[in-house]
């Protein structure tokens, strides 16, 4: 069975995070994604690559991770022949991703409007923290930048005295998730029109747009909201509790869920018929979680786990990340999957959490090395003999 996405030729032109994550789900779906990259490398190649821990032959695990999948080409786009090469390369391909700062694409030639003119059916896509336009969109971001200029680290946190950012960097891999969403939308308009277009994503839109309701509800009152930990602005009990050995998260939302837990715990302290309703229970919220607090912590995380899954309350541990990966429904998703290096050896990471029903092969092939397709590239896609392969690799056009 193919892939969802055989057939679909990506030029990969993204470094650090974003970029290369929305690349690789490209990758995943079955893309043939060409990494094009200078010939010294893309920097990730070096992140963590010496650390003992974190690194596999030489291979650190950003590297490993987010470039399964994809080919190495090593062409020098700063000079004349090797933007020349990349542009051959544009009339063979349908997407040219990457995440170069605003105004980059353009000073390099490989903007939209420059490619094209080559190829009038390409995609490109550009993720960058703010944007290609508006006041703020020279502005380098990263991460943190993103999450803290989103709004959604003012809300992050135990109280507004120590705001945090997400524990997973949300703003890069927002921005590269929303690339390819905006990808595969351009590319179904293709089949309608004919002609590619430029996909144009900024992790602040993204950060903006996932604050989704929040955003409403300030427009609504006027209101700033607050960090409030893990807790709910409206659900009690809906917090994470402190059993025996460990935490476990609760979550009530509707009144039935609130009934079933009272068969559970048992507290005489509950039976009272003011908290048989949200609003009661929300009036009396610190009362009711330091309670709960209490008797949770009288036992084990599995026993409570087991009593509360009986009454089918919403509930779960606060895997650390080694509880997760090992987690059976995760390793039934085929969630963690074997990552290898071009050597042989292979180390472990996640899956691919895109789950279709015919096209379901699912293959991770190595991270590549610098340039470890250039000549495969080079003969069979732009027809290049091993003559003029040598010379521009001579003259350091490729590697």
């Amino acid at each position: 069975m193919k892939q969802a996405l055989t057939g679909v030729r990506v030029l990969d032109l993204t470094h650090m995070l974003s970029g290369p994550y929305g690349s690789m789900i490209l990758a995943d779906l079955g893309a043939e994604t060409i990494k094009v990259e200078p010939c010294y490398g893309e920097g990730t190649r070096k992140l963590l690559a010496t650390d003992p821990k974190n690194s596999l032959d030489g291979m650190g695990a950003y590297y490993i991770t987010l470039n399964r999948n994809k080919k190495s080409v090593a062409v020098d786009l700063k000079t004349a022949q090797g933007l020349a090469l990349f542009k051959s390369l544009v009339t063979e391909v349908d997407i040219v991703i990457s995440n170069f700062g605003a105004g980059v694409p353009e000073r390099l030639g490989i903007d939209y409007s420059s490619l094209c003119e080559v190829n009038p059916r390409i995609i490109t896509c550009t993720v960058s923290g703010f944007g290609s336009d508006g006041p703020g969109s020279k502005r380098p971001a990263f991460d943190q930048v993103a999450q803290a200029m989103g709004g959604g680290m003012s809300i992050t946190g135990p109280d507004s005295k120590h705001m945090v950012r997400a524990g997973i960097p949300i703003g890069d891999l927002g921005g590269g998730m929303f690339g390819v969403m905006g990808i595969l939308a351009a590319l179904y308009e293709r089949e309608r029109s004919g002609f590619g277009q430029h996909v144009d994503i900024s992790m602040l839109d993204c950060q903006i747009s996932m604050l989704n309701y929040m955003a409403t509800m300030h427009f609504l009152s006027g209101e700033d909201p607050y960090p409030i930990g893990n807790s709910h602005f409206v659900h009690v009990p809906y917090n994470t509790f402190t059993c025996s050995d460990g935490f476990v998260v609760i979550a009530v939302i509707t009144d039935n869920f609130w009934q079933n837990l009272k068969e559970v715990v048992r507290c005489p302290e509950f039976d009272n018929a003011k908290y048989d309703f949200q609003p009661g229970r929300w009036q009396d919220r610190e009362i009711i979680n330091s309670t709960l607090n209490k008797v949770l912590s009288g036992n084990t995380c599995q026993h409570w786990l087991t009593e509360l899954e009986a009454k089918r309350i919403p509930c779960a541990p606060v895997n650390t990340l080694s509880d997760a990966l090992t987690d059976p429904q995760v390793l039934h998703r085929n969630m963690v999957v074997d990552l290898k290096h071009p050597n042989g050896s292979s180390t472990k990471g996640p899956g691919n959490p895109i789950k279709l029903s015919r096209s379901k092969d699912e293959k991770f092939t190595a991270a590549p090395e610098l340039g470890q397709h250039t000549d495969e590239i080079m003969t069979q896609l732009l027809n290049l003999s091993v003559e003029q392969i040598e010379q521009m690799k001579r003259k350091g056009i490729i590697q």
